[in-house]
């Protein structure tokens, strides 16, 4: 007759406490094989078998309700998605925790003269990176088999050889990372941006990859902040550029008008300042036609449109206010789904207002797309983002 293990037993054998074993008892997860005469808790080979499971899959950042449900099923299939699920996870957070690291390590660098001003500074960073972070990680994950998002945006600039480019918050740069051997020859770049900004980790890499930029290329930072005069009066004494770059700083600078009017002074006569921002998102249209689709009212959508339309009409006054010539830019980009539910989260997170309406809508639209999916392999969204060339004549 097998020997039975009591919960000390256990514990020692698994390397957890008891403690812990009753937790996984009141779980769910591990139940007793049998009793002793005392009412103690007794265990056999098998159980310790689970135990050992529970504990692996607990080292590498299952939850405990992720634990049990993996239990339950136990079928291969099901294993496989759950690591692979847990594997992007983990490199997601690794992601998360070396960009704080370089954070804390950049300011650190400051000097000894730090206050909790800085550290309140890192908080502020590092929050408004994840946000940007997420966005990212979500299109890298449903635009992976498109064309880089930056090369698209690089070849719509259609720069010339021996251009002389202003880029503004140049930040992480991938403009210029992603297209680094195909910047055209004799280019010179000056990228503005502060410390503190991913502009560090530019610089580094402009260090580590200068000697393979095509011949005459240049790429020069300045640590400046683009709100303040000072920096435009040293911009403005460098002569004039035949690009100027500002975007994604729609939401990041306070008054975005500055920026076009310091732009609009330090343009070449023939050059072309390029910004983007105040999109009327084609998302709108596609979510607005599947809701009514399933025969629910769309008109909240309406409501975004219209909100949209009117911040991208202002964005036109003011520019027109600087230039003689703007013309819009659609970049077109095409998200790939296979998961229904991967959809109807995109549609609360872009209708934050509006997430329990579609939550209500949500049993429906799964089956829609999931229809969807099942006749095409897939459910391909079409995004289009605005981007504005600006002339002076």
């Amino acid at each position: 007759m097998e020997k039975k293990m009591t919960s000390g037993e256990m514990a020692k054998k698994a390397g957890v406490s008891q403690k812990a074993i009753r937790l996984y008892d009141e779980k769910g997860l591990l139940k007793p094989t049998d009793y002793s005469e005392g009412n103690y808790r007794l265990y056999d080979e098998a159980a310790l078998q689970i135990l050992e499971k529970i504990v692996a899959l607990k080292q590498i950042g299952f939850s405990l309700e992720e634990i049990r449900d993996n239990l339950k099923s136990g079928e291969a299939g099901d294993i496989k998605d759950a690591l692979e699920i847990q594997l992007q996870k983990m490199e997601e957070k690794k992601y998360r925790l070396e960009k704080i690291t370089d954070a804390i390590k950049r300011t650190l660098a400051r000097g000894d003269e730090l206050d909790w001003d800085d550290v309140a500074g890192i908080v502020q960073y590092v929050s408004a990176d994840q946000s940007a972070d997420e966005r990212q990680w979500d299109a890298l994950k449903h635009t992976s088999g498109e064309l880089d998002w930056y090369v698209r945006i690089f070849q719509s600039l259609d720069i010339k050889e021996a251009s002389r480019v202003l880029d503004l918050g140049c930040g992480y740069a991938k403009l210029w990372r992603n297209n680094w051997t195909d910047i055209p020859k004799g280019t010179k770049i000056s990228g503005y941006d502060i410390h503190g900004s991913w502009a560090d980790d530019f610089e580094k890499y402009i260090a580590d990859n200068n000697d393979t930029l095509p011949e005459g290329v240049s790429i020069e930072l300045d640590f400046s902040d683009v709100e303040d005069e000072k920096t435009w009066q040293k911009i403005d004494s460098t002569g004039e550029y035949d690009l100027v770059v500002a975007h994604y700083l729609d939401n990041d600078i306070k008054n975005i008008e500055a920026i076009v009017a310091h732009a609009s002074r330090v343009i070449a006569e023939d050059g072309v300042f390029s910004f983007n921002g105040a999109n009327v998102a084609n998302w709108n249209n596609i979510f607005k036609e599947v809701i009514e689709a399933v025969g629910e009212d769309a008109s909240f959508i309406d409501e975004t449109i219209a909100n949209q339309t009117q911040k991208r009409n202002d964005y036109i006054s003011m520019m027109e206010k600087y230039f003689a010539r703007v013309e819009s830019v659609l970049l077109p980009n095409y998200w790939h789904y296979t998961e229904a539910k991967e959809i109807v989260d995109k549609m609360k997170d872009y209708y934050k207002d509006y997430e329990k309406t579609i939550a209500r809508y949500e049993d429906k639209l799964l089956d829609y797309f999931k229809e969807k999916i099942e006749n095409g392999g897939e459910y391909v969204l079409e995004a289009k983002s605005q981007f504005w060339h600006c002339y002076k004549k």
